[in-house]
């Protein structure tokens, strides 16, 4: 029998139900409203015109750039959970406590300095004339062009979500129950069955929400698309900055915030049904 919520517990609840209304639903609302309003003179007008949605959905560019936004979301957030499983591996599975309490300080120092300074420091690493690139011509190879095209925005989402990914995936493996994994080797399970048999699906939780977050991140990331993409082709968040600075258009830029939201949350719906989905039954 379920209890009723008490007036305490109400009362407790209530600055998170005002933060998430104030901060959350009223500018997502106004969002809204402003997609459907008109600009004269450079000025937005209060209006009730589909023109901004019309031009934005009937304009090849803006599907070419939803797209492009989302394979390289996809694809930067698959590269980075599978770059991230061996280290979060290792930290669960390997390591002391003493020694996982420190991998999860140094996991957390990326996120001391700014997003932008890491960009930047990119561009010295994969300019054609930067440290790679020089690596590989001690070898007598390259240059090989890694900035201004899909390689230094992966690049760079990567940057932006690897350290919280392998946190997200060892927080979910320490989870893991140890005795399953004994089990297994009772029965003669090798190590590489053990992983993808035991340990995998006992933490598909985690590590789907892991994917989820990276996915979310790189969907929505301006900064590696205009500093190591070269912003042209351009990705949905660019296209929301180019809007706003040609003529003011910000209803039109509201229309393409709303498709990248009805995306994420179609993506974070999918991925917590999937990931949930065998728990349920």
């Amino acid at each position: 029998m379920t209890k009723r919520p008490t007036l305490f517990s109400l009362i407790l609840s209530m600055p998170l139900l005002i933060w998430q209304l104030v901060f959350f639903l009223f500018p997502l609302l106004f969002l809204v409203a402003i997609s459907f309003w008109t600009v004269r003179n450079f000025q937005m007008q209060p209006d009730l015109s589909f023109g901004n949605w019309e031009r934005v959905l009937t304009r090849g560019v803006f599907w070419d750039a939803y797209f492009r936004t989302m394979v390289l979301a996809t694809a930067a957030a698959a590269i980075t959970s599978i770059i991230a499983f061996p280290a979060s591996y290792a930290i669960s599975f390997k390591m002391g406590e003493k020694a996982k309490r420190w991998m999860v300080f140094i996991l957390i120092i990326p996120f001391f300095t700014s997003y932008l300074v890491r960009v930047y420091s990119l561009q010295v690493f994969l300019s054609d004339a930067g440290i790679v690139n020089a690596a590989f011509g001690y070898l007598g190879l390259g240059p090989f062009p890694m900035l201004n095209n899909a390689f230094g925005i992966i690049v760079g989402m990567i940057t932006l979500t690897l350290p919280l990914v392998i946190l997200l995936q060892t927080f979910s493996l320490n989870f893991v129950n140890r005795d399953l994994i004994e089990a297994a080797h009772n029965l003669r399970c090798g190590r590489l069955r053990t992983v993808f048999a035991v340990i995998v699906p006992s933490a598909k939780v985690g590590l789907v929400i892991a994917a989820l977050f990276a996915f979310i991140l790189s969907f929505g990331d301006f900064v590696s698309p205009l500093y190591l993409g070269g912003g042209n082709p351009p990705t949905l968040s660019i296209m929301i900055t180019d809007f706003t600075k040609s003529g003011q258009q910000w209803p039109r830029a509201a229309v393409v915030a709303i498709m990248m939201i009805i995306t994420l949350l179609t993506a974070a719906f999918a991925a917590i049904t999937y990931a949930y989905k065998e728990r349920g039954k």
